[in-house]
């Protein structure tokens, strides 16, 4: 009789404490899963403070952030031009300048690029390569990656030579150029002004046609261009554009340069 009360299978005392015993780790660690979960919502929640998350540069692609930021400066670049048309409309009414001296401001404008420019131009189209392009002429190597895109020195040498050519004014894509733009690639596309931009490439200048085709035939830089041109096939326009209206610099023109630390 004795045993059958201290068997484990029939008496209610034995197996219920021990019951008790396995069950209390199993709480603690779901009570301990709950509040990590806690815990991480909160710190979700107190480093989003509203916003998106996964917007945050850290976790984008760096194409992605560089996209982002093309797209704000476009914004700002033409907030401040709709701003800088209003002060000047204001500053057209009534300034206390002269007649002779705002003809020499608007010289020096016209000469710096920050008024429209209208004329007669020229556009230079650039572009890769088709997919699957081979080399089309005999005795050429079968291309290399870099064969197959426009890289910098490509852009900078129409953007010269159109100079040479005695180009008044020159745009870039959507954006006109000044003495202190910069034409760079950072692989196959193009940063300009705060600004990124893919290929097709058209730089669009306004002058005598004749003199800035020449200009172009003259260049070394984009004789060697056309030999890749033929053989492996990147792009390559040159198009009358009749007269043409170039939009005048809406950026900043301050000079930003190192300082010397003190």
């Amino acid at each position: 009789m004795s045993n059958s009360a201290d068997s484990p299978g029939t008496g209610s005392t034995g197996p219920g404490p021990l019951r008790r015993l396995r069950l209390r780790p199993v709480r603690m660690l779901t009570a301990a899963v709950f509040a990590l979960a806690g815990l991480i919502f909160f710190t979700s929640f107190d480093t989003a403070k509203g916003t998106d998350i996964r917007q945050d540069g850290s976790l984008l692609k760096l194409s992605d952030l560089i996209q982002q930021r093309s797209r704000k400066n476009k914004e700002l670049d033409e907030s401040n031009a709709a701003l800088r048309d209003g002060v000047e409309s204001l500053a057209e009414s009534d300034d206390g300048s002269t007649r002779a001296e705002d003809e020499r401001l608007g010289g020096l404008e016209k000469s710096a690029g920050t008024r429209k420019l209208t004329g007669k131009a020229i556009t230079v189209t650039l572009n890769d390569a088709p997919p699957g392009a081979t080399a089309k002429l005999p005795g050429y190597p079968e291309p290399q990656p870099d064969y197959l895109v426009i890289h910098q020195q490509d852009l900078q040498a129409v953007v010269n030579a159109l100079w040479q050519g005695g180009a008044k004014g020159i745009k870039v894509m959507d954006q006109r150029l000044i003495s202190t733009s910069a034409v760079r690639c950072v692989g196959n596309t193009l940063i300009l002004q705060g600004r990124v931009y893919s290929p097709p490439y058209k730089i669009t200048a306004v002058g005598d046609p004749d003199r800035l085709k020449q200009a172009l035939a003259d260049s070394k830089a984009i004789q060697t261009y056309m030999v890749y041109v033929n053989v492996y096939g990147l792009g390559w326009k040159v198009a009358d554009d009749g007269t043409v209206t170039l939009p005048g610099y809406s950026g900043t023109v301050d000079l930003h340069y190192a300082k010397p630390v003190q």
